[in-house]
C-alpha cells in the first residue's frame, strides 16, 4: 500500500508526542500544584507570547524545506533538495535572532499592555529559545522531506527531557524567592532544551552526512539560484506563517480580551487571573495532548502528498489524503469522548493538590474536548492543501474563523455565567468554520471522494460507546479504589473497548494495519489469533 511510508512516519512521531507529552505532564503536574493558578498565568503568558513570535520562524519554512525537498528528491534533484536546506536555515537564523531580541527587550512592555505584567521575567527566561528553536527546525524540516521523521523524534524528545528537568529544578528551587520567579525558572527550561534539541540533531545529521552527499556529488542537475529558493520558500511559507500565527495571536488576545471583559463584568483582577489560569494552566495542555497524533499525521501528510502530486500522481495523493483523514478521526473520536467522559476525574488524578481549581476547570475542558473532532480534521486538511501548493486557503479559512471567534469571546466572556468558557466557546466556532471550508477545498482540488460511513461514523460509534464503558467502570472503581486507581483502570478500560470495537465496526481492518503500519506483519499475526 502507498499510505506505508506516510503512516510509518506519523507513527514514528506520534510515539514521539505521546513520550514528550509523559514528560510535559511530569513537569506540568507539579509545577502547576507548586505556582498554583496565579503562577501559571504568568507562565501562560510567556509561552502565549513565545509561541506567536516561535510561528514565525517554525511553523511555515519548515514545512516550505519539507515540501520542497521532497518534491526535488521525488525527480531525482538531489543539489537542489540540500541547497533549499541551506538558504532556510540561513533565513531562520535572521528571524530567530530578531525574534529573541523582541521578546528578551520588549517583555516588560508586552505583558503590560496585555495587562499582566507580573509575566515580564517569565517572558524573558524563555527568549533564547526563539533562537535555537528555529535553527534546529531547518534540519527537522530537511529531514522530514526525505521522509526520515527519525531525527525529529530523537531531537524533540532530547529538547523535552532537558525542559522538565531544568524548568523543574529551577521552579522548585525559586520558589522561596516568588512566584513570578519561579514561573521564570519554570520558562527557562525551554531555553535549556532547544540548546540541547539542536546539538543531538546536528549531531545525527553529521553522522548521515556521507549518504546525504554522496547522491548530492553524483548529481549533476542544474543547481537553483539562492535568489530562486528563497523567493520559492517565502511563497510556500508567507501564508503558512500568516495562518498559524492566527490562533497564537487569537489566544493572545483572549487573554486580553478574557482579562478586560471579566474585569469589567464585576470579576476581580485576581479573580480574572485565575479564571484565565485555569484555561491556560489546566485544561490547554490535556487538550493538546491528541494533538500529538494529529498533527504527526499532518506533518507525514505533505512530503508524502507533495512528491505525489509533483509527479502528477494522483491515485496515489487520493490514497493518501484517504488515508489520512480516516487515521485522524480513528485518533481524534476517542480523544475527545474519553475527555468527555471522564474529565472531572482526570482533572482530580492530574491536580490533586488543587482540587477546587480542577473541579472548577471540567465545565471549560469538556467545551475543549469537543473542539478535538473538529481540530483534527482541520489540521489534516491544512497539510493537503499545503502539499499541493494551495496554503493560502486554510490562511483565510481560519481567519474567517476566527471572527467568529473573537466575536464569541468578548461577547460571552462578558456575560458573568459563562466566563472564560466563552474563549473555549469560540475556538469551536473557529474550529467548525475552517474545518468545513477546507474539506470543501480539498476536495475540489484533489478529487478525492470521502466515504463519510468509514470515515467518520464507525470511529464515532467505537469511540461513543468507549466513553460510556469508560464512564460506568470509573463510577463502578471509584468508591473502593480512589480516584486515581479507578481513572487510571477506567483509562484502560476505555483503551481495550475501543481496540476491540475499532475492528469490530470495520472502521480500519487487520490487513490494513498488516500493510501501514510500523511492525504491521507481526501486530497482525497477533489480531488474528484474537479476530477471526
Amino acid at each position: 500500500m502507498s499510505g506505508n511510508k506516510f503512516i510509518k512516519g506519523a507513527a514514528i512521531l506520534g510515539i514521539a508526542g505521546v513520550i514528550i507529552k509523559v514528560m510535559g505532564a511530569v513537569f506540568r503536574i507539579p509545577v502547576t500544584n507548586w505556582i498554583g493558578d496565579t503562577g501559571m498565568s504568568y507562565y501562560g503568558f510567556a509561552y502565549a507570547i513565545y509561541g506567536a513570535l516561535l510561528v514565525l520562524s517554525t511553523a511555515g519554512i519548515p514545512v516550505a524545506i519539507s515540501k520542497m525537498v521532497s518534491e526535488r528528491i521525488a525527480v531525482k534533484e538531489y543539489k537542489n533538495a540540500h541547497k533549499v536546506f541551506k538558504v532556510a536555515t540561513g533565513l531562520l537564523f535572521g528571524i530567530g535572532m530578531t525574534s529573541f531580541l523582541i521578546c528578551f527587550f520588549g517583555g516588560e512592555w508586552i505583558t503590560a499592555q496585555l495587562g499582566n505584567p507580573g509575566a515580564a521575567l517569565a517572558v524573558k527566561a524563555i527568549s533564547p529559545a526563539l533562537l535555537f528553536v528555529p535553527l534546529f527546525s531547518a534540519y527537522r524540516g530537511y529531514f522530514q522531506g526525505r521522509q526520515n521523521m527519525n531525527p525529529t523524534a530523537v531531537s524533540e524528545i532530547t529538547e523535552q527531557l532537558i525542559r522538565v528537568f531544568v524548568g523543574l529544578f529551577l521552579a522548585y528551587k525559586l520558589m522561596d524567592i516568588g512566584v513570578q520567579e519561579a514561573a521564570a525558572g519554570a520558562s527557562f527550561g525551554a531555553s535549556a532544551g532547544s540548546i540541547a534539541g539542536l546539538g543531538i540533531i546536528i549531531i545525527i545529521y553529521m553522522l548521515n552526512r556521507k549518504t546525504i552527499h554522496r547522491k548530492i556529488d553524483l548529481n549533476s542537475q542544474h543547481v537553483e539560484e539562492t535568489w530562486d529558493i528563497l523567493k520559492k520558500i517565502v511563497i510556500i511559507a508567507v501564508p503558512i506563517i500568516i495562518g498559524s500565527e492566527i490562533m497564537p495571536i487569537m489566544n493572545l488576545l483572549d487573554a486580553g480580551i478574557i482579562m478586560r471583559r471579566l474585569q469589567a463584568t464585576g470579576w476581580t483582577l485576581e479573580e480574572a487571573q485565575s479564571m484565565y489560569g485555569l484555561l491556560s494552566g489546566f485544561c490547554s495542555p490535556l487538550i493538546a495532548f491528541p494533538q500529538i497524533f494529529t498533527q504527526a499525521v499532518a506533518v507525514s501528510l505533505v512530503p508524502a502528498i507533495a512528491a505525489a502530486f509533483r509527479v502528477k500522481d494522483t491515485p496515489h495523493v487520493q490514497e493518501n489524503v484517504q488515508l489520512g483523514y480516516r487515521v485522524t478521526m480513528i485518533m481524534a473520536f476517542p480523544c475527545a469522548f474519553g475527555i468527555l467522559a471522564l474529565g472531572e476525574p482526570i482533572m482530580l488524578f492530574m491536580y490533586s493538590q488543587q482540587p477546587a481549581s480542577a473541579v472548577a476547570a471540567v465545565p471549560i475542558l469538556q467545551i475543549m474536548a469537543i473542539s478535538i473532532v473538529f481540530l483534527a480534521s482541520t489540521q489534516t486538511s491544512v497539510g493537503v492543501l499545503q502539499a499541493i501548493g494551495k496554503q493560502n486557503l486554510p490562511v483565510i479559512h481560519l481567519g474567517i474563523g476566527c471572527i467568529g471567534k473573537v466575536a464569541a469571546t468578548f461577547i460571552l466572556a462578558g456575560i458573568p455565567a459563562i466566563n472564560v468558557k466563552g474563549a473555549a466557546i469560540g475556538t469551536l466556532i473557529a474550529y467548525i468554520v475552517a474545518m468545513i471550508l477546507n474539506n470543501r477545498s480539498v476536495k475540489a482540488y484533489t478529487g478525492v471522494k470521502f466515504n463519510y460511513d468509514l470515515t467518520y461514523l464507525r470511529p464515532f460509534i467505537a469511540a461513543a460507546v468507549m466513553g460510556v464503558c469508560a464512564f460506568a467502570s470509573h463510577k463502578l472503581m471509584v468508591g473502593f479504589l480512589g480516584n486515581s486507581v479507578a481513572t487510571l483502570a477506567a483509562v484502560m478500560v476505555g483503551v481495550i473497548v475501543y481496540a476491540i470495537l475499532i475492528f469490530a465496526v470495520k472502521a480500519i481492518t487487520i490487513d490494513e494495519v498488516e500493510a501501514t503500519f510500523p511492525g504491521g506483519t507481526k501486530i497482525a499475526r497477533v489480531m488474528r489469533k484474537f479476530v477471526k
